[in-house]
């Protein structure tokens, strides 16, 4: 059977490769195959060009192709703090007792396009953390687009990417208002990314609209294409696959410009089978069903605006000492307004969100109770520096025990 099954993913990879070279040779109204594989030999082999350009496209070095960009972002979570053992895990790891000041993010971005068909992303994180050991780099993006077509209508992205699911978890922090992504879409997939597979469809005028909405300062969640269908791994980010199940997933989104507004509605979700991590004396199937539906809907703030997302479905919980599969669901709502002054935008914020159902991810996937609101202002000075400052009132119960607080959190964030 193991060889049967080596034979079969031997065959798909052929076949694979074999799709490739022939959407990239004999693509329609494309040179001859003879001069592509030329083209193709002159990139590998030759000067630094690129050896393929679309008509127009300047023929540059590779290196002048590519773009550097980043944020940081510096918090203090203890102001009026009214209880030291309420913690988010999964969130700012600064919460609670002792806390300080602290590098919640500190990301650096390059990316370029080397030639028409290939655009890479590479984006490490220099502020990750290991237990008590902070600023730890860690690679969060590291994947490449092959465009299957000079209008870009079709691409392929292969490597660790946020995978698509939901409008939140696609959403750059840097762009996010409140200060961490709600317990319900957040506890799909820790750090939002995994190692996979995705094919993406989008029109070159959704594609503008995309970009617009992110480069306007309207929170946009960035290009993913209207519609993403693949697989990954299934494990966290950054650790080793733990079983041969693949993760399925479909996403579709989809942003209309009414008069002066814009509203983008999106559905998706995905399934698979997740090997939980469970301690001595826990008990429980190796693999465990995990699957999920989402709905998203998103009114930019022009200058009022409103987000709302929920998602529902079952995964790993710890029940008594066995992890089992069990029902979980949750989401939030969240209204804002963006408003033009003399000394920048100031957008105002309020956000309720909970969750009830298991963390994966965490040993022995305890169950989460989450119920909390954010109250917040962001001041956007400059495009190059934001101040934000949110109060939050939590309320988390983790495997029956219940943590309660509140406190005043402030944030500068430095773009680049």
């Amino acid at each position: 059977m193991a060889d049967v099954h080596r034979q079969r993913h031997a065959l798909v990879a052929a076949f694979g490769s074999l799709l490739t070279i022939v959407t990239f040779l004999f693509h329609p109204g494309d040179a001859s195959a003879d001069e592509k594989v030329a083209a193709a030999a002159t990139a590998v082999g030759g000067n630094g060009q690129t050896g393929d350009k679309a008509p127009g496209e300047v023929d540059k070095p590779w290196y002048e192709r590519f773009n550097v960009r980043g944020y940081t972002q510096i918090r203090y979570n203890r102001i009026g703090a009214t209880n030291p053992h309420l913690k988010n895990e999964q969130g700012d790891k600064s919460i609670g007792a002792p806390g300080g000041l602290f590098l919640r993010r500190a990301r650096l971005v390059v990316h370029g396009d080397l030639t028409w068909f290939l655009s890479v992303y590479l984006q490490p994180d220099f502020a990750g953390a290991v237990q008590d050991t902070l600023n730890i780099v860690q690679m969060r993006d590291w994947y490449g687009d092959i465009f299957l077509s000079k209008d870009k209508m079709f691409r392929l992205r292969v490597g660790q990417q946020k995978v698509p699911y939901g409008f939140e978890l696609m959403q750059s922090s840097s762009n996010r208002l409140p200060f961490d992504r709600s317990d319900g879409m957040n506890s799909a997939f820790v750090n939002e990314r995994d190692l996979g597979a995705f094919f993406m469809f989008e029109t070159p005028e959704v594609r503008k609209r995309f970009k617009r909405l992110v480069d306007s300062g309207l929170k946009g969640s960035g290009d993913f294409g209207m519609t993403a269908v693949g697989i990954s791994n299934g494990q966290p980010a950054n650790s080793r696959e733990k079983n041969d199940n693949k993760h399925f997933f479909a996403r579709v989104s989809y942003p209309f410009d009414i008069g002066s507004q814009t509203l983008e509605i999106g559905g998706g979700g995905y399934t698979g089978l997740y090997v939980p991590s469970m301690a001595q004396g826990i008990e429980g199937r190796r693999e465990i069903a995990d699957y999920r539906l989402h709905g998203t809907f998103v009114l930019y703030p022009q200058p009022f605006g409103i987000q709302v997302e929920y998602n529902a479905g079952y995964g790993p919980e710890l029940v008594g000492n066995r992890v089992e599969k069990r029902p979980l669901d949750g989401g939030y709502a969240m209204a804002m307004w963006r408003q033009k002054t003399a000394v920048g935008y100031v957008t105002p914020y309020a956000r309720v969100h909970r969750y009830d159902g298991g963390k994966k991810f965490e040993e022995n996937a305890p169950r989460h109770e989450v119920r909390e609101l954010n109250l917040g202002v962001e001041w956007q000075i400059r495009r190059w520096i934001e101040l934000t400052t949110e109060l939050m009132a939590s309320e988390r119960t983790v495997n029956g025990k219940t943590e309660e607080g509140r406190m005043l959190r402030l944030q500068v964030q430095l773009n680049y």
